[in-house]
């Protein structure tokens, strides 16, 4: 006689199949779905090695697809809009306190040479790709021995 279980995903009952005793999910691929997501989170938790190959599989898609979020936003406005409307609330609830400023530092210390990153003083409370790196060379004052 084969005893009756139910799916950790939907809650519905289902028979499991002879093949798998320890079967916990139905067959629907809803289902199946959830369980293949909450082994791969199980894995990303667990092992690191699983972690390390994720990241570098993720890292060369990037690499391949360098401009996949760029036509995404370009062919989907509805997408680009919302998002910039939950930025000017997310801006608004932090109350002028800078996004992203990673590059900034707080001791004033001397300017010296090398390259720096530079964007509009107006977009510097959010992050921001259209910056230019620039190379700075002081010619002379004590920042020239400084780098």
């Amino acid at each position: 006689m084969k005893s009756t279980r139910f799916c950790l995903a939907c809650g519905n009952a289902f028979v499991p199949l002879l093949h798998v005793p320890r079967q916990r999910y139905c067959s629907s691929a809803d289902c199946q779905r959830a369980r293949r997501r909450e082994w791969q989170n199980h894995r990303l938790h667990t092992d690191e090695d699983y972690r390390e190959n994720q990241a570098r599989a993720q890292a060369r898609w990037r690499a391949v697809h360098s401009t996949y979020w760029r036509e995404y936003r370009t062919t989907h406005p509805a997408y680009l809009e919302r998002n910039r409307s939950m930025q000017r609330t997310r801006n608004a609830r932090r109350r002028h306190v800078p996004i992203a400023n990673m590059d900034a530092f707080g001791a004033p210390r001397p300017l010296g040479s090398g390259f720096y990153v530079l964007c509009d003083a107006g977009d510097a409370s959010v992050a921001n790709m259209d910056a230019w790196t620039v190379h700075i060379a002081v010619l002379s004052g004590p920042a020239a021995t400084a780098m």
